[in-house]
């Protein structure tokens, strides 16, 4: 019951001990260089099938500047991960909030080392562990959500694929996910590269299985000068409209004080593997190199910000118009 109590209450350890499967769980480490030209999103992970000849570690590696990718995969055996810290080995590798460091061989091999400096944790209460709020509570949840850190610094360098590549001075972002599949249906966007710094903007809207039902789910922190906004189906907020085009992701939340508009221009990516009960086969079109247009005004009309994130990572995938709102 505490190690249960002690996972919930830290969304950034491992929580796969002593879980049967189907389960899986991965980390997603984005790295954007000072000048914004190199943008990686490192994602280590574990994938537990029923079949044993399925389960493996993995680390995904997906060059946002190119949407090149590369599916690193590992024995199961492979990964380790610590009961009461947030620490992961998988092989050579090993992750953690504080750094990451990768020594993975061959052709679209990764070798080095970042360090994360300033980081900013999702606030976590008993009443709201998490970006999940009281849904992190819940025991039967298809997929958990976490976040790691909003916003920090980078201090290192990686060769990728023999390019060296330097991230010292650039921006950084972690979250996570576990469970034992991805939704069928979501929208997800992500960035902290804003004019003003120390401001970051993570969106996730989703299908969410509950009891034998489902609805649409959504979960959004904006965090800027120092204020953390959050926007939930738990907090009591509302999609006010949700367009998915080709081109355009127009989202419009809001409570009983607060309107967050958002409007994400969309653009190519590469390929990463998301998991089904059965296997790491989702494969997810993510991009690296999106926009997003960001407006957070009072109900009154009162502007408290208005900016536009660069660099943003989103993916929009599955049965989306269920979940897209008229406005």
């Amino acid at each position: 019951m505490l190690r249960g109590l002690g996972a919930v209450l830290h969304p950034e350890r491992y929580h796969g001990h002593g879980r049967r499967p189907p389960f899986f769980e991965g980390w997603y480490y984005k790295l954007v260089s000072a000048d914004g030209l190199h943008r990686l999103a490192i994602i280590p992970g574990i994938f537990l099938s029923r079949e044993a000849g399925k389960q493996h570690a993995f680390v995904q590696v997906l060059n946002g500047s190119t949407g090149a990718s590369r599916y690193h995969s590992y024995p199961a055996e492979a990964f380790e991960a610590g009961r009461d810290d947030f620490w992961v080995r998988i092989g050579p590798n090993e992750f953690n909030s504080q750094r990451i460091r990768l020594a993975i061989p061959g052709e679209g091999g990764v070798q080095g080392e970042v360090v994360f400096q300033g980081r900013t944790p999702w606030p976590v209460t008993l009443a709201a562990p998490g970006i999940m709020g009281w849904y992190a509570w819940a025991p039967a949840m298809e997929c958990y959500h976490g976040i790691v850190s909003l916003d920090h610094g980078l201090e290192g360098a990686l060769a990728v694929a023999g390019e060296a590549i330097e991230f010292s001075g650039g921006r950084g972002y972690i979250e996570k996910d576990w469970g034992k599949s991805f939704p069928a249906a979501w929208v997800w966007m992500q960035t902290n590269h804003f004019a003003e710094p120390g401001t970051c903007l993570t969106a996730s809207i989703a299908i969410i299985p509950w009891l034998r039902s489902s609805f649409p789910g959504f979960i959004i922190g904006f965090w800027h000068g120092g204020v953390l906004h959050r926007f939930a189906t738990y907090t009591g907020a509302r999609t006010e409209r949700l367009d998915i085009g080709d081109e355009h992701v127009t989202w419009t939340v809001g409570d009983e004080r607060h309107v967050l508009e958002m409007r994400a221009v969309r653009a190519e990516g590469g390929l990463i593997y998301g998991p089904t009960r059965q296997e790491m086969h989702v494969r997810v079109n993510e991009t690296m190199n999106a926009s997003v247009a960001v407006k957070l005004r009072t109900r009154e009309g009162r502007v408290l910000f208005d900016g536009t994130g660069r660099c943003a990572g989103m993916e929009v995938q599955g049965e989306v118009e269920r979940l897209q709102v008229a406005g």
